[in-house]
């Protein structure tokens, strides 16, 4: 892989009800997410992005080969401008913070850890 391309090109977010997951981020993030539809048997709601250009986005995704976990991989979603006004929107939106914001450096910026409704851990990268 050359410095022109992402190492990460899309993900998925495991839901076992997906208008409930929909719900929490669409809260915690004040976008809007748009429904997929239905692809190889599973329901899916992708996040607000721009796509092309080495630009990266995501689905939350709910059907069988899709379970969520505290113990699979973890993704950093995007949480700029501001990682404090997504933190303090988590819990009231059905979520749990599991690790609070901590600086990795003032270069790279700040992150923090949390649960979301469907019982996956996610992390928040921010670089204020």
């Amino acid at each position: 892989m050359d410095k022109t391309t992402n190492a990460l090109n899309w993900f998925e977010i495991p839901a076992t009800d997906i208008s409930r997951a929909a719900k929490f981020y669409e809260t915690i993030f004040g976008n809007k997410m748009d429904s997929m539809g239905e692809m190889m048997g599973m329901k899916m709601m992708s996040f607000p992005a721009e796509m092309g250009n080495g630009k990266v986005s995501g689905a939350l995704v709910e059907g069988p080969s899709h379970k969520p976990s505290m113990d699979g991989a973890v993704i950093y979603l995007n949480a700029n401008p501001s990682i404090d006004a997504v933190i303090g929107r988590i819990e009231t939106a059905g979520g749990k913070m599991i690790m609070p914001k901590m600086q990795i450096s003032p270069e790279i910026g700040y992150m923090a850890f949390f649960v979301d409704t469907e019982g996956n851990r996610v992390a928040l990268h921010a670089q204020n």
